[in-house]
């Protein structure tokens, strides 16, 4: 009873293996008999598991190619969006006309060639992934090896199947040698039969063998290598936003130093003056002058400037200011004083200390004069 149970056992874990075996393309036979040789059925069971073990580890890496040509699609489109407002950016900076200052053109500039500098180390990592991640991984997908193992366990399935329909053979021809009392030739052909059922079964376990080294190999190359390129991806990526980081450092440093200048307070005018007294009059007009003091000052278009600051004058040549003054210039000097008239009164000033004006409100003008 014990034998007949193990033995019974063995038919249903075999016919349960059977819908997954089917895989490699060829059903088994209906005949009810089965092999109960131990080492067969192991064999037959290892190369099961590895059939197994080899599809999804080919699914897995079919999976990870498509994700990672997704990926570089996708990043392709990204660059390009990167590198056009790279342009933008350093053209907005190099065509700025503001006349309040460059800072936000030097800040935009320094954006841009750091945009540009970060699409250029994406671009490095999509090449990354497609040479040392998807194209190893799909000539493996699509590779010989897998496919000849497989082609193994097809031929192994098949010799099993042949075997089983031999194994029949002699059980029927068992029977008549029983029935035909010792016929020599009943018993001649029944020897045959068994004979070439050995035969079989030899052969099927040395091909079975063979199939299951190939699917062994398959499969710790195809464990070996997706783990590879799995930890390639990861370096790359890595690498990628090391990269990314140190640039974005650097630009913030840039930026931060523009924004400082823009938010310090204005240094007062009264620093900013040059220390050399201003010329004469005499001077300016030319009758004690040298070519050097005439070349110092230059005439200018009158035009209006509020005073920023007070300023005593120290000599009869300066002129007194006090904050919102507002001062017809008539000259400025190349040393840093300007000349004009405020009050009735006409004289130097640090030009530093004034801020032209386009507009002057109504109730300022007779202050001027």
């Amino acid at each position: 009873m014990e034998a007949l149970w193990k033995q019974a056992s063995r038919l249903k874990e075999q016919v349960s293996r059977q819908g997954v075996f089917k895989q490699f393309g060829a059903a088994y036979g209906s005949s009810d008999n089965v092999f109960t040789d131990e080492s067969e059925v192991n064999l037959h069971q290892r190369l099961e598991k590895l059939y197994l073990s080899t599809r999804a580890a080919k699914h897995f890496q079919r999976d990870i190619v498509r994700g990672v040509e997704g990926y570089i699609v996708t990043g392709s489109k990204q660059i390009d969006i990167g590198n056009k407002l790279s342009d933008d950016s350093q053209k907005y900076g190099i065509g700025n006309t503001c006349t309040s200052g460059n800072t936000l053109s030097r800040a935009a500039t320094f954006y841009g060639k750091a945009r540009s500098l970060m699409e250029k180390e994406r671009g490095n990592m999509l090449k990354a992934f497609g040479t040392q991640v998807a194209e190893p991984l799909r000539a493996m997908v699509m590779g010989a090896p897998l496919e000849d193992a497989r082609h193994l366990a097809q031929r192994y399935d098949r010799m099993r199947q042949e075997a089983e329909a031999q194994a029949v053979e002699v059980s029927r021809r068992q029977n008549r040698v029983r029935e035909s009392a010792g016929n020599d030739d009943v018993i001649s052909k029944l020897e045959a039969a068994e004979y070439k059922l050995e035969e079989l079964k030899s052969s099927m376990v040395g091909l079975g063998k063979e199939a299951v080294a190939a699917m062994a190999a398959v499969e710790s190359q195809q464990q070996r290598l997706t783990l590879q390129r799995l930890i390639a991806m990861v370096e790359a990526e890595r690498a990628y936003h090391q990269k990314i980081l140190e640039i974005l450092d650097h630009l913030e440093q840039e930026m931060v130093f523009e924004r400082q200048k823009i938010e310090a307070p204005p240094i007062p005018a009264a620093q900013t003056y040059m220390a050399q007294p201003p010329p004469s009059y005499d001077e300016v007009n030319g009758m004690f002058a040298s070519s050097s003091v005439n070349d110092s000052v230059t005439s200018v278009d009158f035009f209006l400037g509020e005073a920023l600051d007070s300023f005593k004058a120290e000599s009869e040549f300066e002129l007194n200011l006090s904050v919102g003054d507002i001062v017809i210039v008539r000259k400025i000097s190349g040393n840093g004083w300007a000349e004009g008239e405020c009050k009735g009164k006409a004289g130097w000033f640090p030009h530093a200390y004034i801020e032209r004006q386009e507009r002057v409100l109504a109730s300022k003008v007779p202050h001027i004069f």
